[in-house]
């Protein structure tokens, strides 16, 4: 059984990750820094149907706190398949922006790929085998007013996997991106109505996290062996 860790797994996009590599034969570990409780309940939820889980608590920029918290995992196993999904908004259009909005951002999503990633690499390689998928955005690709610290953060992302998947595809370890769109998550029903989505997305409906989490598991199989240095975009044609 191999073991996959998702970042920020406790969160509309991530538990359907979850769901998904548990549904897959994985046993999950789901992070969570704030959100305990629906990390928990996730867990329970995922035994309950005959799969494997455990939560993890760690704040992602803090690199001892992760180091703390996998190594004593890797001694028995290595993590073989790694989501970092792991990310904050805090919008601000750019003259406004206060210096902690533009850091907090870049740390959860830059420093945390790092402080996360570069723990798991090296048994990772020494296992022949890895799957390494980050949750981007289409801010990232498209730009965004409002989140030039959001766009930042998650292009830096994109830039990361590509050189990574260079890096480390002769291991048998494949590293990619995935680009979602709006997604029916509770901060995009916040940010957007039906009327926007309508106008923005050209399918005319936002996407379910059910769908980026199928890309992903597909992203994280065996059936993905020669797919690496991807930024993959699920956006309902935006585009």
């Amino acid at each position: 059984m191999k073991h996959a860790l998702v970042t920020g797994g406790s969160g509309g996009i991530g538990s359907a990750i979850c769901r998904r590599l548990a549904a897959d034969g994985c046993h999950v570990l789901i992070h969570a820094n704030r959100g305990v409780e629906a990390a928990q309940t996730l867990a329970a939820d995922i035994v309950a149907q005959g799969g494997s889980a455990q939560v993890l608590l760690f704040d992602v920029t803090d690199s001892t706190a992760v180091a703390e918290a996998l190594n004593p995992l890797l001694e028995l196993n290595p993590i073989q398949i790694l989501v970092n999904n792991a990310g904050i908004h805090d919008d601000a259009i750019f003259p406004g922006m206060r210096a902690e909005q533009w850091h907090r951002v870049i740390d959860v999503s830059v420093n945390g790929f790092f402080n996360v990633t570069h723990t798991l690499m090296m048994p990772m390689i020494r296992s022949r085998w890895g799957r390494i998928v980050n949750v981007s955005s289409v801010s990232a690709l498209a730009g965004n007013a409002g989140q030039v610290n959001y766009s930042a953060a998650k292009g830096a992302l994109n830039s990361a996997t590509k050189s990574l998947a260079c890096e480390v595809a002769s291991r048998g370890i494949t590293v990619n991106a995935v680009a979602p769109g709006i997604i029916q998550t509770s901060m995009s029903e916040a940010a957007f109505d039906a009327s926007a989505i309508a106008r923005i997305v050209p399918m005319k409906r936002a996407g379910t996290p059910a769908e980026v989490a199928d890309l992903i598991g597909f992203l994280a199989s065996p059936q993905a062996a020669y797919i690496t240095g991807q930024i993959i975009s699920i956006n309902g044609g935006m585009l």
